[in-house]
């Protein structure tokens, strides 16, 4: 079973939708949309680290022992993310079109290469590594 892949998988792509969304309103000029499709991708996306830094990523570490493995790293790049996320909604807040869509740029090409090592290797190992408990860490994730 795959069921914190087939999750956390899913929740990445809905964040590419809700931000493909705000990055086409603010090409538009449409900044009232852009907004609304911007914090609804960066609510979904925040509490998307959260549930892998407070559950998924401490669990994983139990199991494994790997502490100073895949989780490192993708708390180094969560961090990244929240500086680009918060650098997106100055720029919203200023009608920055151009810094807006530079910091997109940035911000996609961090998060395509984060998720795909998450997708092919840290959730795989996460499934595998929590076995039959899996579904409570699932559950746990998603109250969040």
């Amino acid at each position: 079973m795959a069921e914190i892949a087939d999750f956390m998988t899913a929740e990445h792509r809905r964040c590419d939708e809700l931000f493909a969304e705000a990055e086409a309103a603010v090409a538009a000029a449409d900044w009232e949309a852009a907004e609304e499709r911007f914090e609804e991708f960066a609510d979904l996306t925040l509490r998307h680290l959260e549930r892998e830094e407070r559950v998924l990523f401490p669990e994983f570490e139990a199991r494994t022992g790997m502490s100073d493995g895949p989780t490192v790293v993708m708390r180094r790049e969560h961090d990244q993310m929240r500086a680009l996320l918060a650098s997106m909604r100055e720029a919203l807040a200023r009608r920055d079109d151009d810094g807006f869509l530079g910091d997109a740029e940035t911000f996609m090409i961090l998060t395509q290469q984060h998720d795909m090592k998450e997708e092919q290797v840290l959730y795989p190992m996460s499934d595998e590594a929590l076995g039959a408990e899996a579904p409570t860490v699932l559950g746990r994730m998603r109250e969040l």
